[in-house]
């Protein structure tokens, strides 16, 4: 899938009129059947199989809020399938809507900032849910896996499903991570998909909760590991590419501790400073071509970065600093391609400067628990998106080698360290 993208100067781009609020509108049944048959050739190609859990609880006409993992782009295809013929509104990242604003809003689309402050979504559900009698779609994780574990919930989870009052129900898919893991730059693999639909939690037992109880339980229902379901369940992935760009998730050597010198290509991944190769098995183990496997299991040694950088941010010796090219959004009608510049992250947050000294933006650590970052984004690049309510700035590094999971590994970090601080004080 591609996005349409306009050069611009900045000038012309920050000049442009804010676009209006407009409030959701419940999908025409001929689109809900649409969204179904296109569906279909993916989930045909998957053998894709459902289970409903408890859905008898659930009215025929009931609206539900659908909470569902998000591992990859077959995932609302899937939500499409099982749900139809039930009305349902889908909330999704406004750069979804550029250059089809129109059609996302006819087919139910709510569009929202990723990690970005959003007042408006939330009234945005609330009209979808009370109003227009139709349930909502929701990927709490908001963003793609990419060691296949789950990625953070926000906080105002529960506070959220309290303020909406319905019935909650999740969707969990099995296998779509598998073929088709986002660091494969879209190569499907030949994985079979199922999915598990269960009704969660009635009214009565979300006001029984507290907030903190109901984020707990959806906590623990998001908890899951891609990988090492794989591996239990004996799925063999046999194709050849099955390690390419491998490197975007696993870009330090644990044998050297170098990074930015991996490479996935074909079923292995080789650092090309000291060497050493492991080979990705059909099964999703890794193995070591010569000595010692570090990291047998691929969640494991991300989990091992993860802790890389906290003792970087705790030693004051994290830092990245790279040029990239800029895009910005500040409408539906065309991310704009505004020039060059540098992005700077620090523990002090990020700062972005560029376009011959036009832009100068800064970001706190605190302004979101995550970090809006993506491979191969529109089959443009891996990108690095950070901003405001206002605009939206993304940024596509040029030099530096993979740094996309390491900033949101930084990111995380930071927000956590500045959450702990704060319950000391």
């Amino acid at each position: 899938m591609k996005i349409k993208i306009k050069d611009m100067a900045i000038e012309e781009v920050l000049a442009r009129p804010v676009g209006l609020h407009r409030s959701p509108v419940r999908p025409a049944r001929i689109f809900r059947l649409l969204l179904k048959l296109l569906s279909l050739p993916d989930l045909r190609a998957t053998h894709f199989t459902h289970r409903e859990i408890g859905m008898e609880r659930l009215g025929k006409g009931e609206p539900c809020l659908i909470l569902m993992n998000h591992s990859s782009f077959i995932d609302p295809k899937i939500a499409a399938a099982i749900l139809y013929p039930r009305p349902f509104n889908i909330v999704c990242t406004s750069d979804g809507f550029v250059g089809k604003n129109w059609l996302m809003r006819a087919i139910g689309c709510i569009p929202t900032k990723k990690f970005v402050t959003d007042m408006g979504l939330v009234r945005d559900m609330l009209f979808a849910l009370k109003k227009l009698k139709s349930s909502v779609l929701m990927f709490p994780e908001a963003s793609y896996s990419f060691d296949g574990m789950a990625t953070p919930l926000p906080d105002s989870l529960g506070k959220c499903l309290k303020i909406l009052g319905g019935p909650v129900v999740m969707i969990r898919t099995y296998g779509a991570f598998a073929r088709d893991p986002l660091y494969n730059n879209l190569k499907l693999r030949k994985v079979d998909v199922s999915a598990d639909m269960e009704y969660l939690l009635s009214p009565e037992e979300i006001r029984s909760k507290s907030a903190k109880e109901l984020n707990a339980l959806i906590q623990e229902k998001f908890s899951f590991d891609n990988f090492r379901w794989q591996q239990e369940n004996g799925i063999r992935i046999g194709e050849a590419f099955r390690a390419d760009c491998l490197n975007r998730v696993l870009y330090k050597c644990p044998h050297c501790g170098t990074e930015g010198q991996m490479l996935g290509q074909g079923s292995r991944i080789r650092c090309g400073n000291c060497g050493k190769a492991y080979e990705l098995t059909e099964y999703g183990f890794l193995q070591a071509v010569e000595g010692e496997t570090e990291f047998p299991h691929i969640p494991d040694w991300y989990r091992w970065e993860r802790d890389s950088v906290r003792k970087e941010l705790e030693e004051g010796t994290y830092l990245l600093d790279v040029p990239v090219d800029i895009c910005m959004m500040v409408d539906t009608k065309s991310i704009y391609r505004v020039g060059k510049g540098r992005l700077r992250h620090t523990a002090e947050g990020f700062r972005l400067i560029g376009c011959d000294g036009k832009l100068d933006y800064a970001q706190k650590p605190g302004a979101s628990y995550s970090l809006y970052s993506d491979y191969y984004w529109y089959e443009v690049g891996d990108v690095i998106c950070i901003g405001n309510g206002d605009v939206l700035y993304y940024c596509f590094p040029t030099e530096g080698g993979d740094v996309v999971a390491k900033t949101r590994l930084a990111a995380e970090e930071l927000y956590k360290m500045g959450k702990q601080a704060r319950r000391k004080d």
